[in-house]
């Protein structure tokens, strides 16, 4: 276990008492999804992208000066323990929690690949193909809106969105449930830590969400953190005009700020679309067409943009197509490739991108302009990025998985 877990784990139990076990409809009712919520009442700034409610976050806010990074906040109904991280550990590699058992959560999100995959668009469910980036879960403890269009608003409903997803888990609650309920180990682990007599999956979906919250920069290890806490040779010259940059001339810090270098705000840059709309796949365009009927885009949008309108899904606004959330900018040096669907392989061309006043969109924020920067400017500007990843990439060893078992 890493020295955050460890850290983590001491805090909730400091501060915390054992909640009582819920229900799987209370557990439900804790975490209702989008289409559940008043999109006006959930985001009611996100077409102006003013400053939004911060959630159970507690230690990222926007707005903010860069920082060091804080361990994340546990939500209340969801406590730390090294019991319930380990159970996520093993259910996250588990893929009996999906389909056809082929699809765990580490088959979009490999530890060895920055804990997402090395493609432009994500790994999709065996005869499908995905249609987004898999975005790193590393720190997605700190968000508060996560997929790239914000669709959920804590880990605990991340976890099953992505395990029913069509194209991504495709799993059904009763199936998944039932096969936990036949590996005796998880049996016994499930009673320990949530007192039912059968694993049920809601609380499957706590576990995820309690061992991805120990997935998050040490702030030991990352040479910004370290800066930061009065380390004056942690970054070189080059990084240090870099991060000049950031909060001057490249204007990054706009929307990349805070302990997470991210407000978690909307925006279209116009990142090109051709990844998605240009492909020959058949398949590719299948995923497109279905997520947008399913997703409930009008017929004439249907018809003429076959893109991925991002926010708009959540809010029905046309104001915010092709909206999608600011990732963090922590750990990129791990993470690509870059954007919603991959569309920049490296540092080098998502600087170049900016520089060059991002692209072209109907709904393109007025923040992006042309920056002017030269070629040492920029290789500065890559350096001080570079600094916000850890010395060594974030690691975990898959477990040993318990076996099924017939019942008597």
């Amino acid at each position: 276990m890493t020295r955050i877990a460890k850290l983590l784990i001491a805090a909730a139990l400091a501060s915390t008492a054992l909640s009582v076990p819920l229900s799987a409809q209370e557990a439900a009712n804790d975490n209702p999804s989008m289409d559940e919520l008043v999109p006006d009442a959930t985001y009611p700034n996100a077409a102006e992208n003013k400053d939004m409610p911060d959630g159970a976050v507690e230690n990222v806010s926007t707005g903010a000066p860069l920082a060091r990074l804080k361990p994340p906040v546990a939500p209340p109904d969801n406590p730390m323990s090294e019991a319930k991280v380990e159970l996520g550990r093993m259910l996250f590699f588990d893929p009996r929690l999906s389909g056809n058992s082929s699809m765990p959560c580490s088959a979009c999100h490999l530890p060895d690949l920055g804990w997402g995959t090395d493609t432009p668009i994500s790994f999709g469910y065996p005869g499908t193909t995905h249609w987004r980036n898999s975005q790193t879960i590393l720190n997605s403890a700190y968000y508060n809106k996560l997929f790239w269009d914000g669709s959920k608003t804590s880990l605990e409903a991340q976890a099953p969105a992505a395990a029913h997803g069509a194209v991504a888990g495709n799993g059904d609650d009763s199936i998944m449930e039932m096969r936990l309920a036949f590996i005796p180990e998880y049996v016994t682990r499930f009673k320990e830590l949530f007192g039912t007599e059968n694993p049920i999956i809601a609380d499957a979906w706590r576990a995820i969400a309690a061992y991805q919250r120990t997935i998050v920069s040490d702030p030991e290890n990352v040479p910004f953190d370290r800066f930061m806490d009065g380390d004056e040779t942690a970054l070189g010259e080059e990084a240090k005009r870099g991060m000049e940059l950031f909060e001057g001339k490249a204007n990054c810090a706009t929307c990349h700020d805070g302990a997470l270098f991210s407000n978690q705000k909307f925006y279209d840059l116009g990142v090109p679309q051709d990844v998605i709309m240009d492909s020959s796949d058949p398949l590719q365009q299948i995923t497109v067409r279905w997520e947008n009927y399913a997703k409930g885009v009008t017929e004439e949008m249907y018809y003429s943009d076959p893109g991925d309108m991002g926010l708009y899904y959540v809010t029905k606004r046309p104001s915010d197509r092709y909206k999608f959330r600011v990732p963090s900018l922590r750990e990129l040096t791990y993470t690509g490739p870059y954007m919603h669907n991959g569309t920049f392989e490296t540092l080098a061309e998502v600087v170049d991108f900016y520089n060059e006043g991002g692209g072209e969109s109907v709904n393109k924020t007025d923040l992006i302009k042309p920056l002017g920067l030269d070629d040492q400017e920029k290789a500065d500007l890559i350096a001080f990025l570079e600094s916000l990843s850890s010395d060594e990439p974030i690691l975990d060893q898959e477990p040993e998985l318990p076996e099924i078992q017939a019942r008597r």
